[in-house]
């Protein structure tokens, strides 16, 4: 068993009023690395009281979706004998209604370009990759959010 944490901080600034809603969602999350990124939520859901250039809760788990299958891809691609040079992705991840008053990221689209080095898999190769990859990625195993690569 592995424990991860990461450490949270917000901070109410002054003339800002939390009961009607007029706040900044600006905060810092610092993982236990040392690595402190700054946070906020997306500007879709709070508009001008969002910090664009930061990084929103959804952004995070799309990019931990996208991360976690490059890496996990890098492993089974490497343990079936072929050589990984390169690997970027432009991941996608939608929010939609699931309920009333509910929402959820309900699916990430992967868009994975892969350099090789000596040995290219053919189409069915690399699909059964991804597939592999896919399960036994942790993050896709711990969300209910559909995964696909395209």
């Amino acid at each position: 068993m592995a424990t991860y944490t990461a450490d949270i901080e917000w901070t109410l600034k002054s003339g800002e009023d939390f009961l009607t809603g007029r706040y900044s969602r600006g905060h810092t999350i610092r993982f236990d690395g040392g690595t402190v990124v700054p946070a906020s939520a997306s500007p879709h859901i709070v508009g001008k009281w969002a910090v664009e250039t930061a990084v929103d809760p959804e952004e995070m788990l799309v990019a931990a979706l996208s991360n976690c299958h490059m890496l996990s891809f890098l492993h089974v691609a490497r343990l079936a004998g072929f050589t990984i040079v390169a690997y970027r992705d432009h991941a996608e991840g939608v929010m939609e209604d699931i309920a009333p008053g509910r929402q959820a990221v309900t699916k990430v689209v992967l868009h994975p370009h892969i350099e090789w080095s000596g040995l290219v898999p053919d189409k069915e190769t690399l699909r059964h990759l991804h597939h592999e990859a896919h399960d036994v990625c942790f993050i896709a195993n711990s969300v209910k959010t559909q995964v696909s690569v395209a």
